[in-house]
């Protein structure tokens, strides 16, 4: 996207939690964080070759955090928005899992949706 011209990394060494630095850092990417970032600064080798996942690799989400090279893009391709858009039947058609991970654990719509895609992340992985 223009807005992310090639995929980084998660950078686990980054302290982000000094509240003295100036301007003060704090770690708000997820509750509980205590170091880490996303680096979108250099663009990071994709080493499987991969071009089919670009968009929809995210971090675990779930009872057991759907995670992984193309996990997301599967829950989309077989139960979501992706069967819709490709003319298949869909069981959350409206539900783009690439573009909205976080519905997995947000949705008041589908609460059973933290199940579904840990049953197929069990099942796929």
């Amino acid at each position: 996207t223009e807005e992310q011209p090639f995929s980084g990394f998660w950078d686990h060494l980054h302290q982000c939690d000094e509240g003295w630095a100036n301007p003060p850092e704090v770690c708000d990417i997820y509750e509980g964080q205590k170091a880490g970032r996303y680096d979108q600064s250099v663009s990071f080798a994709n080493t499987a070759g991969r071009t089919d996942v670009e968009g929809c690799c995210w971090w675990g989400r779930g009872v057991i955090q759907t995670s992984g090279v193309c996990n997301f893009g599967k829950l989309n391709y077989f139960l979501g928005a992706g069967a819709v858009k490709d003319g298949r039947p869909a069981k959350y058609p409206k539900v783009d899992f690439c573009n909205d991970p976080e519905v997995i654990c947000a949705s008041s719509e589908y609460k059973e949706l933290k199940w579904i895609a840990g049953e197929f992340y069990w099942m796929e992985s």
